[in-house]
């Protein structure tokens, strides 16, 4: 009976190094990279933690992390209108947020399904707009609120309404451009199938491209409530008092004086500010990731 000998499957010795060394060449030396990236992205959060669970309220000899633990500082937001600011800002930003969807939305619709005359000169306008930076206009915003609250005081200084309507305003141009190509590249067919089965324009609109362009909204909606949360400038100029302020302008006054700063108490309040964005970026992260048109030509 003669036995079969099968070919060694074992690489040679001398082929290894070669093999690891190609690893590390195309593979390997990214999880080094990452595991910088990941503790420099990590290490600003952790020293943030830290802080606001340092009873003694200052940053000096905050070096050591978590050297020291307690809920003073959360405990101490309660004596200040940290609640009130924060209920201001949720406000702010989320109305916001719907106002950007529903304007760059409707704006979006209209460029691109309607042909009408000046429908480019606008297109091109609001490109040209956003080219200038927000800060050329900060002169001419405190200006137009402190002439129309002398008409409609709702829409003048220290109103929220009117620093909505200046986030609204700013980021319409942005919002319609992105939102301009998601609208484009639903099919022109679904429209014309609803509208031979009867379906209007707001029809069409709210039951059909709304949902197809679900992501994004979402996109836009995260982004202008973002935005109008941590905003710092324009909220310091249009709001003036303390009930009115934001998070960020009110905040920012725990650590303006340099002899008085309270930083245990402004880590706390960073922290819990953080939440609602986290929540909110979480509860959208479905519908960022999702597909354009995923399911809707079916059969």
């Amino acid at each position: 009976m003669s036995t079969v000998t099968s070919p060694s499957t074992s690489s040679a010795p001398g082929r290894r190094p070669a093999r690891r060394s190609r690893w590390w060449a195309e593979v390997g030396w990214k999880y080094p990279v990452a595991v910088v990236v990941l503790v420099y992205a990590t290490f600003p959060l952790l020293y943030i933690v830290s802080a606001s669970l340092n009873p003694r309220g200052s940053l000096a000899g905050s070096s050591a992390l978590f050297s020291a633990v307690s809920a003073d500082n959360y405990a101490a937001l309660g004596d200040t209108r940290f609640w009130t600011w924060m209920g201001n800002t949720v406000y702010v930003g989320g109305a916001a947020a719907i106002g950007a969807v529903l304007m760059g939305a409707a704006a979006a619709y209209a460029f691109s399904r309607f042909r009408f005359r000046g429908r480019r000169v606008g297109l091109t306008s609001l490109l040209v707009i956003q080219m200038f930076p927000q800060t050329v206009a900060f002169v001419a915003v405190f200006l137009l609120l402190l002439a129309l609250g002398e008409v409609v005081p709702a829409l003048g200084i220290n109103s929220r309404i009117a620093l909505i309507c200046v986030y609204l305003g700013g980021a319409l141009g942005a919002n319609t451009f992105l939102m301009y190509g998601f609208f484009n590249s639903i099919p022109v067919e679904l429209d014309e199938s609803a509208k031979i089965d009867g379906a209007s324009h707001a029809q069409i609109f709210w039951r059909i491209v709304m949902p197809l362009v679900t992501p994004v909204l979402a996109v836009v909606a995260l982004l202008a409530f973002i935005s109008a949360f941590g905003d710092f400038i324009l909220a310091r100029i249009v709001l003036t008092s303390e009930e009115n302020w934001t998070l960020a302008v009110g905040m920012y006054q725990w650590v303006s004086n340099q002899l008085t700063s309270r930083w245990g108490i402004f880590a706390a309040g960073s922290v819990l500010a953080s939440i609602p964005v986290l929540a909110l970026f979480l509860s959208l992260q479905r519908y960022i990731v999702g597909g354009l048109t995923a399911g809707s030509v079916k059969g």
